[in-house]
């Protein structure tokens, strides 16, 4: 799975937990990278922050659904932005879960197995 993230420690702690339940998580910290190592390796699940510096996720999650080979891969949302209508215009972009910070390790989880077959 890829992991977008450009928090160190967030990054750490999102790969630490995924490898912990025996996932093979990548870590990309600059958003502009996400998109090309997306198509690099077809990765089963994205884990998007969406407050990036650059690009933000929710341009990501465009992209990612605009790209044909890339549109069915499920995209799960981790973000600051905590209101009814952020969630709402972020999963109509495309994001399958939304997952709000700080997060629950235990939530994180449940919704990660949620996305994977």
């Amino acid at each position: 799975m890829l992991v977008v993230e450009d928090n160190e420690l967030n990054l750490k702690l999102f790969c630490d937990l995924l490898r912990a339940h025996e996932y093979l998580p990548e870590g990309v910290r600059d958003g502009r990278e996400a998109v090309d190592r997306a198509r690099e390796f077809s990765p089963d699940l994205v884990i998007m922050d969406i407050q990036l510096p650059h690009v933000s996720g929710y341009e990501l999650i465009l992209q990612l659904k605009a790209d044909a080979a890339l549109r069915t891969i499920p995209i799960m949302a981790v973000t600051a932005y905590a209101g009814r209508d952020d969630e709402d215009r972020i999963r109509a972009a495309g994001a399958d879960s939304y997952v709000s910070k700080p997060i629950s390790l235990a939530r994180f989880v449940n919704e990660v197995s949620g996305l994977l077959p």
